[in-house]
């Protein structure tokens, strides 16, 4: 789509991505406990992102935020793995590639980062979602992995073909 950037998070984007993860959760009726939408980090992407372990990608169009997905380092995960975070369109965005080549990146960058494995969590509620994970290679798990503190997610997936570069 014309005008449409990916680009790393800068500290502007806070209040930007702050409202476009809140509304997808309220559009998709998620639970809200126990998830990103009530952890305080999310209202400050750009310094959690400071990690140099970590990027979150922004999707901007014509100069605003449509949406965001990244990498993190989370605690607990196995050697080598990070988590796909903060993966989030906004619903006028979705179906034209956008969210794929957001992903896509991410997914360059764990490679890039010396990540060979990526972990996820997700709710029912989002089965597009879900259903894109899957495609990319995304293999569903039993039980979650790591310490997100995001206890009311139900679904776990990993993608744990070798990604890193060697």
């Amino acid at each position: 789509m014309k005008g449409t950037i990916i680009r790393k998070i800068k500290k502007s984007d806070n209040d930007a991505l702050l409202k476009l993860i809140r509304a997808v959760f309220e559009e998709h009726n998620a639970p809200k406990e126990g998830t990103v939408y009530s952890d305080p980090t999310t209202s400050d992407l750009y310094a959690l992102f400071s990690n140099e372990s970590a990027v979150l990608w922004v999707g901007e169009v014509n100069g605003v935020v449509v949406g965001c997905c990244g990498i993190y380092p989370t605690a607990g995960l196995p050697p080598y793995c990070a988590e796909l975070v903060k993966f989030y369109l906004n619903p006028a965005f979705r179906g034209i590639g956008l969210g794929k080549a957001l992903m896509n990146k991410s997914i360059e960058s764990a490679k890039s980062l010396g990540y060979d494995k990526i972990y996820l969590e997700s709710f029912p509620e989002f089965s597009n979602a879900i259903k894109m994970y899957e495609n990319m290679g995304f293999r569903l798990l039993q039980e979650p992995l790591g310490n997100s503190g995001h206890h009311a997610c139900s679904i776990w997936m990993l993608r744990s073909e070798e990604i890193r570069k060697l």
